[in-house]
């Protein structure tokens, strides 16, 4: 019989302890009648003890040692308070350890008893200390919790204590994406660019796990409220293990509760709930801070954005994000209009789709500015439309992040310093006031900005055609023979199973590398993605800081294949010399890198193989909402180096024929639109 409170795995958790895949578990399932009965969780999703787990991967040979980081999960998840309780526990240990270590020193010297007798007392001291009197941190402590403590200051001394809680808190908001509403640091990053240098003080009064504050640099004090008592806890404690700026954190709603009424801060940056209809709307109706109007029932981001303006100095700086409705309301334009006409909005930005959850709608980064009471109110409101910065217009639907960033920086300190900036049609113009106070006072950039010239006009347009002449030219000189039928002496590779083998034997046999992509790296490094690989394009993603348990940056280098592991295609990229096919690049998530060695594989004839349907249906799973591809299950035929090179040739040639399909097709639609943009606004005659 298990003991009370045993850590459990699920299957995925499984496969990270034994480095293989979840298809791999289901298989040791149904394949070994020793392996651990299902503990907990549900028929579809079973949990499993983890000793038993442990002692049965150990005696398969799967496992020399569970990790530390893992180990140090593994007791998080299975505190009986839950995992926010350990994580606040641990966290609060860690400053002790951080900003204390001599005396955390001593205390790990005591027997168990002891030190959960002397702890207390120091914790307390340090978080008093950091966070003042009166913060949201409770630590409840439960039975086991001296062993959680010691392992998280084990983990801390080879990771730092701030990467060891950020390494935790990342794994718990992984394994639950929907109970929270996150800020992505790309995001973050830019609203505290915005925000400015020299930024001492800051608020966000509805911090959630902290990202907006904690991307901020030389800060003194910051001050964090969250509605949610956990949230609140978790975003003052990732936030003293991140700097040492003085912390002043409170749970509570700020539109209701506001913690800080005397506040004067230099910045405040907040991404608030959207579209509540339940912020206060009746209790707070001559509440003060409604300088700019009181804010109907439907616009509590407008609430949000007087609280925000309410609390800054004279000349701070607020950023908030918001939903591209807050613009465009008509039961907030008066509110809008009053806010330009007393010079406190001086930006709206609309992001492309997927910055920040909501991920499915192109979210909207409002730049405002207490106005001082003598000064001249500016003439013109900079809205910047960050669609317009894609270089391949519609059909690539994205644009990359860095220029994102780069492009709305660049603008708003033009503006912010001189009240002007380049215009630049269909992405940025300061737009003067006057023309926005009409009936609607409609702030959605798109709506205020020049459309781009037709495909840069006549000229740019026959430049278009002529480059889709060359490479229509070029794709029918590719386009392949009529494949002659293989006769009784042609090699069939696919028919001779005896003759195959599997991407996971070459893998054990050394004959190619398998790593699988996280899209970590370097700042600055452009990343390949799933969708670049799928639509033939350059890396267009941005690369995340590693974490602590990234072991290194994983570069694609020439001769390397990409092949993408979810979704219902096939596809697989050899990596030249060609920076546009992702050599020098970070790999994705949802990538899987195969380094074959030169004298065992050939790269093209390698990618061929993988890419045929037939061989990604029998290696691939469904899932409720995605198939996923176990690149290891995928064959390939033994052949000598002169019959793969061969067989590489022509796959090369296809996929050469497949690359002058996809421009042919772009430029096209480029070229369709461009005239049809040029007719109706007139560049261009029907003649």
């Amino acid at each position: 019989m298990l003991e009370e409170n045993v850590p459990e795995v699920t299957a995925a958790e499984i496969a990270r302890l034994a480095g293989v895949g979840r298809a791999a578990v289901s298989n040791w399932r149904r394949r070994h009648p020793d392996f651990p009965k299902p503990v907990g969780g549900t028929e579809t999703s079973p949990s499993f003890a983890l000793p038993e787990i442990e002692a049965w991967l150990r005696a398969q040979g799967k496992l020399a040692e569970v990790p530390l980081r893992e180990r140090v999960w593994q007791q998080v998840t299975a505190h009986p308070g839950g995992a926010v309780a350990a994580l606040v526990e641990a966290g609060a240990a860690l400053l002790v350890v951080r900003d204390r270590p001599a005396r955390w020193l001593e205390l790990a010297a005591l027997p168990d008893d002891r030190l959960a007798e002397r702890l207390p007392a120091v914790r307390d001291e340090a978080l008093t200390a950091r966070l003042g009197a009166g913060h949201p941190v409770t630590v409840r402590p439960a039975a086991g919790a001296v062993t959680l403590l010691r392992a998280v200051a084990e983990l801390a001394a080879g990771l730092g204590a701030r990467q060891a809680f950020e390494f935790l808190l990342g794994r718990h908001l992984e394994a639950n994406p929907r109970q929270y509403t996150l800020t992505p640091d790309g995001c973050a990053e830019l609203m505290a660019g915005l925000a400015g240098p020299g930024v001492r003080t800051a608020l966000d009064p509805a911090c959630g796990t902290g990202s907006p504050l904690r991307a901020l640099t030389g800060t003194t004090v910051l001050h964090a409220q969250d509605a949610s008592p956990e949230l609140a806890a978790l975003a003052a404690l990732r936030l003293a293990l991140h700097g040492s700026a003085q912390i002043r954190a409170a749970a509570a709603d700020s539109l209701r509760a506001d913690a800080f009424p005397d506040a004067a801060v230099d910045a405040v940056l907040c991404h608030p709930p959207f579209n509540e209809r339940n912020w206060g709307h009746e209790e707070l109706a001559y509440d003060p801070r409604w300088e700019y109007g009181f804010p109907a029932r439907t616009e509590s981001e407008l609430a949000w954005i007087q609280h925000a303006l309410a609390r800054l100095r004279e000349g701070g700086t607020a950023v908030l994000l918001m939903p591209p409705a807050a613009a465009a309301r008509r039961s907030g334009r008066r509110i809008r209009a009053d806010l330009l006409r007393r010079g406190a909005l001086r930006a709206v930005v609309s992001l492309p789709a997927g910055a920040a959850p909501p991920y499915g709608i192109p979210l909207q980064l409002w730049v405002l500015r207490k106005p001082a009471p003598a000064a001249a109110a500016p003439a013109g409101l900079l809205l910047l439309d960050t669609a317009g910065l894609d270089p391949d217009g519609p059909a690539q639907a994205r644009a990359a992040w860095p220029d994102v960033r780069d492009a709305v920086l660049a603008a708003w300190t033009a503006y912010d310093r001189t009240g002007a900036t380049p215009e630049t049609p269909g992405v940025s113009r300061v737009v003067p006031v006057i023309e926005l106070l009409d009936d609607d006072v409609d702030l959605t950039p798109a709506r205020h900005l020049p459309p781009p010239a037709a495909g840069g006009g006549p000229a740019e347009l026959a430049a278009v055609r002529d480059r889709l002449d060359a490479t229509l030219a070029r794709a029918a000189r590719l386009t392949p023979p009529p494949a002659p039928p293989a006769g009784p002496a042609a090699a069939q590779p696919a028919a001779a199973s005896p003759s195959q083998t599997t991407v996971g034997e070459l893998a054990r046999a050394g004959a190619l590398l398998l790593r699988a992509g996280t899209g970590t790296g370097a700042d600055g490094l452009p990343v390949l993605t799933e969708y670049d690989v799928y639509a033939g394009t350059a890396p267009s993603g941005t690369a995340a800081a590693p974490g602590p348990d990234t072991i290194e940056t994983l570069v694609a280098e020439p001769g390397d294949v990409v092949v993408p592991v979810v979704g219902a295609l096939s596809a697989a990229r050899v990596v030249t010399d060609d920076p546009a096919s992702g050599a020098g690049a970070v790999i994705g998530r949802n990538l899987q890198l195969l380094r074959p060695d030169p004298a065992a594989l050939d790269p093209w004839f390698l990618a061929g193989f993988l890419r045929g349907t037939a061989n990604t249906r029998r290696a691939s799973s469904h899932a409720s909402t995605a198939t996923r591809l176990d690149v290891r299950r995928l064959q390939l035929p033994r052949l000598p180096p002169a019959e793969q090179r061969r067989y590489g040739a022509r796959f090369r040639a296809l996929a050469e024929f497949e690359d002058a399909l996809r421009l042919a097709g772009r430029l096209g639609e480029q070229l369709v639109q461009g005239l049809y943009d040029g007719l109706s606004d007139g560049s261009v005659t029907p003649e």
